[in-house]
C-alpha cells in the first residue's frame, strides 16, 4: 500500500501551477479563474485577483547584489520585484504588481505588506497617485502597464450583464 502525504505547500504550488483563465465554456461568468488537477476542475473566484503577494523576500547574489522577489501560494512561488511595476489605485488604496502570466498578468499585494511599502511612494503635487517609487535609494518612475494589464483583468472578471 502506498501512502502520498501532500503538505498545504506542496497542494498550493501544484495548485497555483495549474491556475488558468477559465476559457472552459462553463461558469466563465461566475468563475473567471480554473486551477485544473486531472480531469478535476477546480472553478475559482474571488474577491480581487487569484495571486495575492504575502511576502518580500531577498536573495542575496553571489556578486554581493540583492533581489527581491514577491511570494504568493504559500512563498512555494514568486516573481522578481520590480519597483517601476507597482501601482496604487487611489479609489480602494490597493497595491498592485505584475504577476505570474497564468493568474491574468497582476497580482494583489497583501495589505500589511502594502501598507509597509507605500512608504515608498511618492506623490505629484496633487498627492493623489503615485508617481515614483523610491526603492534601495534609486527612484523609479512607475510605469502605467501594471495599470494596463489591472484594467484588462478587471474587465474580464466583470460579470456580464444580460438582458432579462
Amino acid at each position: 500500500m502506498w501512502c502520498v502525504f501532500i503538505t498545504e505547500k506542496q497542494f498550493m504550488k501544484f495548485f497555483f501551477s495549474q491556475l488558468a483563465t477559465n476559457t472552459t465554456g462553463r461558469y466563465t461568468d461566475e468563475f473567471p479563474y480554473v486551477s485544473h488537477c486531472g480531469r478535476e476542475r477546480n472553478f475559482i473566484r474571488c474577491d480581487d485577483l487569484p495571486v495575492v503577494f504575502t511576502e518580500l523576500v531577498c536573495h542575496s547574489a553571489a556578486n554581493n547584489t540583492d533581489t527581491y522577489h514577491l511570494t504568493y501560494a504559500g512563498g512555494t512561488m514568486s516573481v522578481a520585484f520590480q519597483p517601476e511595476q507597482v501601482v496604487m489605485l487611489p479609489d480602494t488604496g490597493r497595491i498592485y504588481h505584475i504577476g505570474p502570466a497564468n493568474g491574468g498578468g497582476v497580482g494583489l499585494i497583501k495589505s500589511s505588506l502594502a501598507i509597509e511599502l507605500s512608504k515608498f511612494f511618492e506623490f505629484a503635487d496633487d498627492g493623489s497617485v503615485p508617481t515614483h517609487f523610491v526603492w534601495q535609494g534609486k527612484k523609479h518612475k512607475l510605469t502605467k502597464s501594471t495599470l494596463r494589464r489591472l484594467t484588462e483583468v478587471k474587465r474580464f472578471q466583470s460579470p456580464v450583464v444580460r438582458d432579462q
